[in-house]
């Protein structure tokens, strides 16, 4: 691959050299090839150019995931313009605030999420463009801007981070900063214009943006959209017709399909848990099941990139199965990736070694773990926060490095193993290091949990767990056929069931603290009856959780 200084660079290499090639598609709609692509890049640059933006103008891009997302991002960014991709998850109140602080000047919307804005702030901007057919919803201004050839060190986009512990903050990304990942990615994860992507996640999303977006377009490959969320009902029909070579997943969706589907089965009855029990025929079974997991995802999939550390019992899963994945690591602030591994080169609960041209280091290694706070020197690092000095010094070493927030410790052969977030580390009793991220990744593996959060309460490790609803209804039908009621009768039982409850917490108790360490024990299994709240890029928001545990105590000390 040619090696690129800019995104203008990139986005012209391929719209020369892969013309009539398809780029984006839209399962079930429109395919758009890289002729086209380049053309409606044009028409959206001349409506901003009309509402007088120039280069260095802020540009919100607000819109679920289809062809003309990717058309709309290289009209900003080739425009010399800066793209602000939003994540259509945050709350109409959130939106108003980020645009306002983006100091935008246009807004590229999709027609749900347009509904979501204040009149104040569509009021304020100089033209709103509709991303599914390119037309002008409003424009308030009407001067001839300009466009200008952007050079690596200019702004290219900036991304707000939807912030599990804070508000957010605008990552700022040159041009230089993305065009070096992509130079990077072409070493770690080969991609060709053979080579086909079903696109799962949202395109604001950085990992999602670079790889899924920039990275493949850079290559000549395809990418298809879906327009609902990817549930199984409409997952599977287009894993069929789309068959990808390549596919960008996050540990939850490749996590719950191994509960749901591989482990469940597995676990069913007796004689299932007796043979997989036995290391040599589950190994065979993983085998079985990795073959037919292949066919669903198409039957051509190579390379399944998982953009963060994957729970290592589905890992080892994936590794039995000969199951074609990759791993990776990285933050928006770094482009995102710091680092990745491709299987079999892979090693159980690391995410592989640095790329090619990024350096990694540990800080303040405590001497008897040797575990620091993760620390890189990249090219793909960001600028800083977008009008945050401050924040931005924060995560800055004196020497210029980043600091990820990230405990861990890197091998001999400098692969790299996450142990867990700074700010979520809790010390023990006895000053050890406890990690709430590998006690959680024990609890989910539990057949009846969906997800936990791990939060200290008096000096104890309090396990908070929202159950499987699926495992649960499954074992309340198994219970009125051994009671011999009907659902109409079940509240006879409440008694009864709040005492199966109450063994079911024992049990996931047993379970867990049989696997960690004796100081990352849990000594209680509170249920959490909804889901986590969580942020627009579904992590938990474990601050919540985690100062209202503390806000109780203070409470009852008053």
């Amino acid at each position: 691959m040619k090696v690129l200084n800019t995104l203008y660079e990139l986005f012209h290499n391929s719209i020369e050299k892969f013309s009539q090639k398809t780029a984006f598609s839209m399962f079930g709609g429109e395919d758009v090839s890289f002729e086209e692509v380049g053309k409606r890049v044009k028409e959206v640059q001349d409506l901003l150019v009309s509402a007088g933006l120039k280069a260095g103008d802020k540009v919100v891009i607000l819109s679920s995931s289809m062809p003309n997302w990717g058309v709309c991002y290289f009209a900003v960014v080739t425009a010399g313009m800066v793209a602000v991709p939003i994540l259509p998850d945050f709350t109409g109140d959130d939106l108003d605030i980020l645009i306002k602080h983006s100091e935008a000047k246009a807004l590229l919307v999709s027609d749900k999420l347009f509904t979501k804005l204040s009149k104040e702030t569509a009021a304020r901007l100089n033209i709103i463009i509709r991303t599914k057919n390119l037309g002008v919803i409003s424009q308030t201004v009407k001067e001839e801007g300009s466009t200008a050839i952007p050079q690596p060190d200019d702004l290219a986009a900036i991304i707000y981070t939807s912030g599990t512990t804070s508000t957010p903050k605008g990552v700022m990304l040159t041009h230089g900063n993305l065009a070096s990942q992509m130079n990077m990615l072409y070493e770690l994860y080969p991609i060709g214009p053979e080579d086909a992507m079903l696109s799962v996640l949202p395109m604001a999303h950085t990992y999602e943006c670079s790889l899924g977006l920039l990275y493949i377009f850079s290559t000549g490959g395809t990418v298809t959209y879906l327009e609902k969320p990817p549930t199984p009902s409409v997952l599977m029909p287009a894993l069929r017709k789309a068959r990808p070579t390549a596919f960008l997943i996050v540990p939850l969706i490749i996590e719950k399909i191994y509960r749901s589907q591989i482990l469940a089965k597995f676990t069913s009855n007796a004689f299932w848990r007796a043979l997989y029990n036995t290391s040599f025929i589950r190994r065979y079974l993983h085998r079985i099941a990795g073959k037919k997991l292949t066919k669903v995802f198409g039957g051509r999939a190579r390379l399944f990139i998982g953009g963060a550390k994957l729970d290592e019992q589905v890992e080892q899963f994936l590794i039995d199965a000969k199951f074609p994945y990759a791993i990776g690591y990285g933050l928006t602030e770094t482009a995102p990736l710091v680092a990745g591994q491709i299987s079999p080169a892979v090693k159980l609960g690391s995410t592989g070694p640095a790329m090619r041209g990024v350096e990694v280091r540990l800080d303040n290694i405590n001497p008897e773990t040797k575990q620091g706070e993760i620390v890189v020197k990249s090219p793909s690092t960001m600028q800083g926060y977008y009008k945050n000095p401050e924040a931005t010094a924060d995560v800055f070493t004196e020497d210029g490095w980043f600091r990820t927030g990230d405990l861990g410790y890197i091998d001999e052969d400098g692969y790299i193993f996450i142990k867990g977030r700074l700010k979520n580390m809790i010390l023990g009793p006895s000053g050890e290091n406890i990690y709430p991220e590998e006690i959680e990744s024990v609890l989910n593996s539990h057949v009846f949990v969906s997800e936990s959060v791990v939060t200290e309460q008096d000096g104890q490790l309090v396990a908070l767990v929202h159950f499987d609803t699926d495992a649960i209804e499954k074992m309340k039908e198994e219970l009125m056929e051994k009671w011999e009621i009907t659902r109409d009768e079940w509240h006879k039982k409440v008694d009864e069931w709040n005492v199966r409850m109450e063994e079911l917490k024992k049990d996931i108790m047993k379970y867990v603290n049989s696997k960690v360490n004796r100081f990352s024990r849990i000594s209680e299994v509170v249920e959490e009856e909804q889901e986590f709240e969580k942020t627009p890029s579904k992590k938990i928001r474990r601050f919540l959780y985690t100062n209202r545990n503390k806000g109780e105590q203070g409470a009852e000390k008053k």
